[in-house]
């Protein structure tokens, strides 16, 4: 598994040195980008024949779960960016998989919409085909990498109104505009901001799947991709942040007790429960994977749930570490605040936590979802 090897060089050298200034200055992981194309991690999920890796789920999950322990924004660019190559992999041509394996395209999704709010399965904005072409129109509320990517997987109403479909759209094209740049509290590198598209014309030949069945691969292919993917970074935010708070208790002395931090029971048990949380979840994480890999009868509940859990984990877990270390970790140079920032986001990302709780309770109670 030398991918394994791969990340763990890249993070080392590039994304770990970098993620300080990321957040600072809120700007994009060109860097990163550019390191994970080099090791061919860019193309990690894309199939051998267009000269991907052919690695799985479980393997963008190992990836995601890496970054995300130096820098979440870095992570949530790539997770996206997997989210679209799973669908496009399914979908799309083999010019823009062969790109996507080669590591000269970077995509994302474009789902999220002001009409419809965390609802990304219910777009309500248009397509229409006028000759051989199609006009788009759009406000998409949040967009991961928004002008940084090279294409969006794009949602919108079905051209026959019934339904929704999916579409490859070219980050570049005239009518697309962003109302403003992200300066947000957490994930402050990934460039997630709206995206106003205004009459935007893209080939008919730019279709994902059937029209009218972009529900379908919404559900069967992004949910379980996102879901997965998105608990990956929440895992991984929860280990970066506990070697950070584990490293301060053990390494500060009371000097005129001669003790540290960690010889209180106190901040050991804070620290235990957190890290109890952590595996847990880190445990329901590789349940989840199993269970999409061999189609078990629970799979739908097991994705409902593992960004649910991991979410509520990454904030508990960063409220302890800020906890545990006082002071201290309201400094930035410490690395805790920051990732108690990015904790937050999870929790509020489509589909929200708020929102997948009562999705598990129908299915747990006999309701259908939808």
């Amino acid at each position: 598994m030398d991918y394994v090897e791969r990340i763990d060089r890249v993070c080392k050298n590039v994304i770990e040195p970098n993620s300080i200034r990321v957040d600072k200055e809120g700007v994009f992981p060109h860097e990163a980008i550019a390191a994970l194309k080099q090791e061919g991690l860019l193309g990690l999920i894309s199939a051998k024949p267009v000269g991907g890796q052919g690695q799985d789920l479980h393997a963008a999950a190992q990836v995601i779960l890496r970054i995300a322990q130096d820098c979440p924004s870095t992570a949530m660019v790539l997770c996206m960016h997997y989210c679209a190559t799973a669908v496009l992999e399914a979908q799309g041509s083999d010019a823009v998989r062969t790109a996507i394996a080669n590591g000269e395209h970077l995509s994302t999704l474009a789902f999220s919409e002001a009409g419809s709010r965390s609802h990304f399965w219910a777009p309500v904005s248009t397509a229409e085909r006028i000759g051989d072409t199609i006009h788009l129109n759009a406000h998409k509320s949040w967009v991961t990498s928004a002008f940084e990517a090279d294409s969006y997987v794009w949602s919108s109403q079905s051209l026959s109104q019934t339904g929704s479909t999916l579409w490859l759209v070219a980050s570049d094209l005239a009518g697309l505009s962003q109302p403003g740049k992200f300066d947000g509290l957490g994930l402050r590198g990934n460039a997630s901001t709206p995206i106003v598209a205004q009459n935007v014309t893209i080939p008919a030949d730019c279709q994902l799947g059937q029209d009218g069945k972009g529900f379908d691969t919404m559900m069967g292919v992004v949910l379980p991709w996102f879901s997965v993917l998105s608990a990956a970074c929440c895992v991984g935010l929860c280990h970066g942040i506990l070697e950070r708070a584990i490293g301060h208790v053990a390494a500060t002395k009371h000097i005129h007790l001669s003790t540290s931090l960690a010889d209180l029971p106190t901040i050991r048990a804070y620290l235990a429960r957190a890290k109890i949380q952590t595996d847990a979840t880190a445990t329901l994480l590789q349940d989840t994977i199993v269970a999409i890999q061999t189609e078990r009868a629970d799979t739908m509940l097991r994705v409902l749930e593992v960004k649910a859990a991991a979410s509520e984990t990454a904030l508990n877990v960063s409220e302890t570490a800020m906890r545990v270390c006082g002071g201290a970790a309201f400094r930035k140079e410490a690395g805790i605040e920051r990732l108690f920032r990015d904790a937050r986001a999870s929790y509020v990302m489509a589909p929200t936590s708020d929102v997948l709780y009562d999705f598990i309770g129908k299915a747990i109670t006999g309701l259908p979802l939808f």
